[in-house]
C-alpha cells in the first residue's frame, strides 16, 4: 500500500509554479480528504463550545499534540448525550482543512464515550440536569388515591404490560373505570407520544369529560435502549406537570428511569402498579365496615351528649320553674295577709 504521506507530498510539488496560500491550503485540503475521509480518533474534549447554531465545536487532545473538532447540527442531534470538557471519546470523521485560518480538523459523523455507554452516560447527564431543576422534590409528590374511580393507563395497545394490568384490575374491583391511552413505548417519537397521553388525561379530567384519579405510565421490561424512552425529558416534563398523581411502571424491579424519579410513585413492575392502585373488594368491603362502625360510634357518643345536655336542661329548667313558683306564692301570700278583716 502506497504512504498516504508521500502522495501528499507528490501533489503539492507536482507543478513548477509558485503556489499562492489559498492555492497550497486548497491542494492540502483536497489531500487530506481524499487520503483521510473516514478515520476513527480517540482524545480527550477540551474548549467544547455548543453554538448557538447547534452545531458542537471542540477540541481532541492527548499528552501531545491537539486537533480541533467540529459536529454539526444534522449529525449531532442523533446523539443522546453531550460532550463536555475531561470526557474522553472516540469520534468517526473526516479530516479537512478550515481553509480562513489554514487549520485542519475533524469533521465528527459519530462520537462515543470511553469506558461507559453513551446511553448511560446520558442518562447520568439527564439525571443531573432535571434534579438541579427540581423535578424529583420528594416534597411536591402526592399520595395515590386510596380507592381511585378512574384510572388511566399510557401504554402500548399490544404489550404483554397492558394484558397483566387489565387482568388484575379485573379481579381486584370491578368497579374501577380505566381509560386506555395507547402509544408507542420505545423507537422514535415514542417519549412525545408518552407526554401527549399524559397530558391528554388531564385535559380531560380538567374539562369534567372524564374524571381520572390516577395514571399508570409504564410498560413491561427491556434493554436500557428500549426504555429509553422513559429517560427522555418530554415525558419526565409531562409527569411533573400532571394535575393527576402518576406511578411509573417501567420494566423489570431492577430497571430504574427517569420518569421513575419524577412519578409520585414508583412500582416495580406493571403488574405490581396495577395492585397498588385498586383494593381488593373484599379489601374494601372490610373497610367500609369499618368505617361504617366508626361513624355509629361518633353518632352513638354524639347523641348520648346531646341526650345528656336536653337532661340537664330540662332539670334546670324544672328547678328554675319551681323556685318561680314558690316565689309567686310568697308574694300572693303577703298581699292577702296586708288586706286584713
Amino acid at each position: 500500500m502506497k504512504d498516504p504521506g508521500s502522495k501528499l507530498i507528490n501533489s503539492l510539488f507536482s507543478e513548477s509554479h509558485v503556489l499562492s496560500v489559498s492555492e497550497l491550503t486548497e491542494k492540502i485540503k483536497n489531500a487530506l480528504e481524499s487520503e483521510f475521509f473516514s478515520v476513527q480518533v480517540q482524545g480527550e474534549i477540551s474548549n467544547y463550545k455548543n453554538h448557538h447554531s447547534g452545531h458542537w465545536y471542540f477540541t481532541l487532545k492527548d499528552n501531545h499534540s491537539q486537533l480541533r473538532g467540529v459536529f454539526f447540527r444534522q449529525w449531532n442531534r442523533l446523539m443522546r448525550f453531550e460532550p463536555e470538557n475531561g470526557l474522553e471519546v472516540t469520534v468517526r470523521g473526516r479530516l479537512t482543512v478550515y481553509q480562513p485560518r489554514g487549520e485542519y480538523q475533524i469533521m465528527v459523523e459519530t462520537m462515543e464515550p470511553v469506558g461507559v455507554g453513551a446511553l448511560q452516560l446520558a442518562f447520568e447527564q439527564q439525571v443531573k440536569r432535571l434534579a438541579a431543576e427540581g423535578l424529583f422534590n420528594e416534597a411536591r409528590k402526592r399520595k395515590i388515591p386510596w380507592f381511585p374511580g378512574r384510572i388511566g393507563i399510557v401504554t402500548s395497545p399490544v404489550g404483554a404490560a397492558l394484558k397483566d394490568m387489565l387482568q388484575i384490575l379485573e379481579r381486584r374491583n370491578r368497579g374501577i373505570d380505566v381509560i386506555i391511552a395507547p402509544v408507542r413505548v420505545q423507537g422514535t417519537g415514542a417519549a412525545s407520544e408518552i407526554a401527549d397521553a399524559i397530558r391528554m388525561l388531564n385535559d380531560y379530567s380538567r374539562r369534567g369529560e372524564a374524571k381520572v384519579d390516577v395514571i399508570i405510565v409504564g410498560r413491561g421490561g427491556g434493554s436500557i435502549e428500549d426504555l429509553w424512552a422513559f429517560n427522555e425529558e418530554p415525558v419526565a416534563r409531562a409527569i411533573f406537570q400532571s394535575e393527576i398523581p402518576v406511578v411509573s411502571a417501567v420494566g423489570h424491579e431492577t430497571d430504574f428511569t427517569i420518569a421513575d424519579f419524577v412519578a409520585d410513585l414508583r412500582a416495580p413492575t406493571p403488574s405490581a402498579a396495577a395492585e397498588m392502585v385498586a383494593p381488593e373488594s373484599a379489601e374494601l368491603k372490610k373497610r367500609i365496615i369499618s368505617l361504617q362502625r366508626s361513624l355509629e360510634r361518633v353518632l352513638n357518643y354524639y347523641l348520648l351528649r346531646r341526650r345528656s345536655h336536653l337532661r340537664d336542661l330540662v332539670e334546670s329548667r324544672g328547678f328554675h320553674a319551681d323556685r318561680r313558683l314558690d316565689h309567686l306564692a310568697f308574694g300572693n301570700g303577703k298581699r292577702a295577709g296586708g288586706r286584713g278583716p
